[in-house]
């Protein structure tokens, strides 16, 4: 396989060249082990460790490679490796790291379409979708939102569920899909572009490994039975993983996520909630929180029918969200400041520690 076949592109080229790694061998993480990877390269497959010195120099988790990333590799003999860089960027999608407060986990990097996967059945929740969606357009991901086990709910019930997504967001491509007679897969195969990384999104349950599984026409992905007492399926991913289809295009398949905390979304929130924040333009007061002041032209067209109250209401949780962790950030930025400050005060003193410690 070679390396545009593994999604190489125009952008990678550059970083690759403009980071002077043209010394190592180019590779893509198409999973990850806890801190061991699994990575493609034109000449195969090799299981890979990070060196010391990338460690040492990553300010988080963030800058460790994630499932998606292109990476510098020395080769050695039996199929291992080492990473000495990430290549730079140009999407990543992240969420809020489950329980650090202020802590980013990448989802998966490089990615050109977020394929929010949702099922129909009782789970539904249009919140959720625009949790995702929020996800997807802050990291400049394109979204695709995939509506799957169709086959448990009438033509009807499905026609108002896909009517209520369109009165609420803005997405440019919705596909309902059956997983289990295969209705709609066809139709999202066509959507699913040669050379392009998708990444799957979606909570556990809503069928993203088997359709993984339909889309690649064999088992690439561990499915357990359907729950009688939930409706749900048993999650059986455990971690990421990308498989290169038969038509060429790049799936990238996650764990289920019980939490989609909002981080720095500015500009994710601006798309997904465009008409609030086209409304607040019209509130009278420049730092109006759209919480009932005076003057407030989003609770006005909410009072009047003009605006979707649940939509409204989501908008406000992630807008909390959103604040928290931006303080929680800006809090994690002072500690580390401040231990950056000790730590260059330390190498300042003698080797038996008895020089004097200075501002």
């Amino acid at each position: 396989m070679n390396l545009i076949e593994l999604g190489y592109n125009p952008y990678t080229e550059k970083q690759w060249i403009d980071k002077k790694l043209t010394g190592y061998v180019p590779g893509r993480v198409v999973a990850e082990h806890r801190e061991r990877y699994v990575v493609v390269t034109e000449t195969g497959e090799f299981e890979a460790e990070i060196t010391g010195n990338l460690r040492f120099a990553a300010g988080s988790r963030v800058d460790f490679p994630a499932v998606g990333d292109w990476v510098a590799l020395s080769l050695y003999d039996a199929g291992v490796s080492l990473i000495h860089a990430v290549v730079p960027r140009f999407s990543g999608i992240s969420r809020q790291a489950p329980g650090q407060h202020g802590g980013i986990q990448l989802i998966a990097a490089n990615v050109d379409f977020g394929l929010i996967v949702q099922a129909v059945d009782r789970d539904f929740n249009v919140n959720r979708i625009e949790r995702y969606l929020t996800l997807c357009y802050t990291a400049r991901v394109t979204p695709v939102l995939v509506l799957t086990k169709t086959d448990l709910i009438s033509t009807a019930a499905l026609e108002e569920k896909i009517r209520k997504v369109n009165a609420r967001l803005k997405i440019p491509d919705i596909v309902a899909v059956s997983n289990l007679t295969a209705d709609g897969t066809e139709t999202l195969k066509d959507l699913l572009v040669k050379g392009k990384t998708f990444c799957l999104l979606g909570s556990s349950g809503v069928g993203k490994s088997t359709l993984v599984n339909n889309l690649a026409g064999k088992p690439q992905m561990k499915t357990n039975e359907i729950s009688g007492s939930t409706g749900k399926g048993k999650h059986t991913t455990s971690h990421r993983e990308l498989t290169v289809l038969s038509n060429g295009a790049i799936l990238i398949d996650n764990p289920g996520m019980r939490e989609v905390g909002i981080t720095d979304a500015e500009e994710g929130v601006a798309r997904t909630f465009d008409e609030i924040i086209n409304l607040a333009r019209d509130c009278r007061y420049k730092d109006c929180t759209h919480t009932g002041e005076a003057g407030c032209a989003v609770c006005e067209a909410v009072e009047q029918g003009r605006l979707d109250s649940s939509h409204y209401a989501n908008f406000l949780r992630i807008e909390r969200e959103k604040s928290y962790f931006e303080t929680s950030l800006a809090e994690r930025k002072r500690k580390e400041k401040m231990f950056g400050k000790i730590l260059k005060n330390y190498n300042k003193m003698d080797v038996k520690g008895r020089g004097a410690v200075t501002d």
